[in-house]
Order: C-alpha cells, then structure tokens, then sequence
C-alpha cells in the first residue's frame, strides 16, 4: 500500500490520497509526476536563478498548478509555488524539510501548505505555498531581518537573538504575541537540529495593516544533513553562545529576560511541545527519511528533550 507524500496516510494503490489533493486544490483529481530528473530540476534552477527572488542552498523552482491539467508547472513569472529538488550534496533534503515542517505545525507555528511530490525519475521533490502572494498577482510586503537590520546575505549570521528579539519590539504591531512566536519557533528549531536559522529566516509581514511575523519557512533538521560549524546549535548567538545551549539559556535567559515572556506564557509553549512529542515520533517513524536517517533525527530529538527538560 501507497503512502501519500502530502499527508503521509496510505493511500492505497494512488500516488496521492484526497486529502492530499484537497490540500492543494478543492478542484484537484489528481497530480501527475513532475516532468524533471531531480538533475534535471538542479539544471533549471541554475539557469533560472536570477529571476528568483528566493535564495538559499537548496536549488529552487518557481512554479504554478495547473489544476486542469493536474500537474505543477515550472515558471518565470507568476508562480505561487516553490519547489525544491533533491540536492546533489545533501541527500534527502525534501524529505528532512517536508517533515520538520510537519512537526512545527503540530506545535501551532504557521506553516504555509507544502508537501512532497513525484518526479519523473522516481524521486521526490519538496513543494511550498508561496505566503508572499494572494489573489491573482497581488504580492503581500514582506521583509526578512537581513533587511530590518540592514544587512547583507554575506552578513546575516552577524547578529544575535537578543537583537532579532529587538527588531520585533521594533517593527511589529503587537510584540508581546510576536516574541511568543520566536521563542516558540527558537525553541523547536534547537530541539530538531536546526542551527541554520540566519536573519534571512525571519521575516515579518504586513497584512490588513497589521505587521506581523511571516508564517515559518526553510525549517530542517541541518545537524543531521549538514553542518556550516560542526560544533554550533544555533545560527545566531544567544548571550554570546553558539553551542552547549541549556534551559536556563534558552528559557529563563531568552524567553523572560530578552523576550520578556511570563512564566506561564513560556509554561505553556512548554506543555505544547511535550503533549506534541508521541505525535513528533510518530511522524517521524512514518516519513519518508531513510530508516537512518530516521534514527538520527529521533537520537537527536531525545537527545536534545532531555537537555530542555521536556518529557
């Protein structure tokens, strides 16, 4: 029996189920393979990477669906999806994104919708909505913290969290809620590996007037794909450490002293994690990770729960 690469639920002899398939389109009947080698996708990211406004590491494709034809398109203009192919370095990263995306949203953090989808050599490849887009063409402001801190790509690990913290209270309409949802998001990302999280990872965005933190994006478990700095748990550092990160680091210093949450606030973030942890596990089992790879994400999940104290 099939799984599906959206939902993760057997889907029986299909490629997708229809719960999958709803989550792209109401009028959706079926999603056909992607019309790429994942060597072929990498290709046409290259020639098409400068017309992306989206950079990173991992190749990116601008695309569209074509809801009559049942397919994604691949586009210069107009797209209101990203797709990310396999990487020729870092083995499994749509899978590892995908995922840790679900588990985010198991905590409550916005995600947008993505999911995975078949290419034409048998491989997956990661899809996400674009949140920056509504309606037709009209695009939603949004600016990432590179930009608020006027810094560069070559410059966005030159910060730290205690700041990021401050270009909330600066620009967001209500900070209290917004600083809630960094040290949410700060806290998951420490307890599945992801120490890339750099300035150009935080956006905030304006809509109906109101100036909020953008949905999450670019969330991987990096400490068991990759690794910039072998010994680093965190992008940006927090009263000036980069690793050996604790409790009293992460919770009392971070989320009441620099955030400037209440105890009960941070309580219940907490109690939010540890009721999420047999799901997170679950999810995990039933991913499309490799089995190692599977492993290595549950060691250093336990790992790092038991660090912060979560049961």
């Amino acid at each position: 029996m099939n799984r599906c690469p959206i939902t993760y639920t057997p889907c029986g002899k299909n490629s997708y189920s229809d719960a999958g398939l709803r989550l792209l389109s109401a009028e959706l009947k079926m999603l056909k393979e992607l019309e790429y080698t994942a060597e072929e996708q990498r290709k046409e990211a290259y020639i098409r990477a400068s017309k992306m406004s989206i950079q990173g590491v991992q190749p990116k494709l601008s695309a569209r669906l074509n809801i009559r034809e049942g397919k994604f398109e691949i586009v210069d203009k107009g797209g209101k999806y990203i797709l990310k192919p396999q990487h020729h370095l870092y083995p499994q990263m749509p899978e590892n994104e995908d995922l840790t995306m679900k588990l985010a949203h198991e905590i409550g953090l916005e995600i947008p919708p993505h999911g995975l989808v078949w290419s034409k050599d048998g491989t997956l490849t990661y899809f996400i909505k674009r949140f920056d887009r509504k309606g037709q063409n009209e695009k939603v402001p949004v600016e990432d913290f590179a930009q608020l801190a006027e810094l560069s790509r070559d410059t966005k690990y030159n910060y730290s969290m205690e700041k990021v913290a401050g270009l909330i209270n600066k620009f967001c309409t209500f900070p209290a809620i917004e600083k809630l949802k960094l040290f949410k998001l700060v806290v998951f990302n420490y307890l599945i590996g992801n120490e890339d999280m750099h300035l150009k990872n935080f956006s905030i965005i304006t809509d109906d007037g109101k100036v909020t933190l953008s949905p999450s994006y670019d969330l991987v478990n990096t400490t068991i794909e990759y690794k910039n700095n072998p010994n680093d748990e965190i992008a940006l550092p927090l009263k000036g450490k980069k690793n050996k990160l604790s409790s009293n680091l992460l919770v009392d210093y971070f989320g009441i002293e620099s955030c400037e949450l209440t105890a009960i606030s941070i309580e219940k973030v907490l109690e939010t994690i540890s009721s999420s942890v047999p799901k997170w596990k679950e999810l995990i089992a039933i991913s499309f990770l490799s089995q190692e790879m599977k492993d290595k994400y549950h060691d250093l999940l336990n790992t790092r729960l038991s660090i912060l104290q979560i049961k």
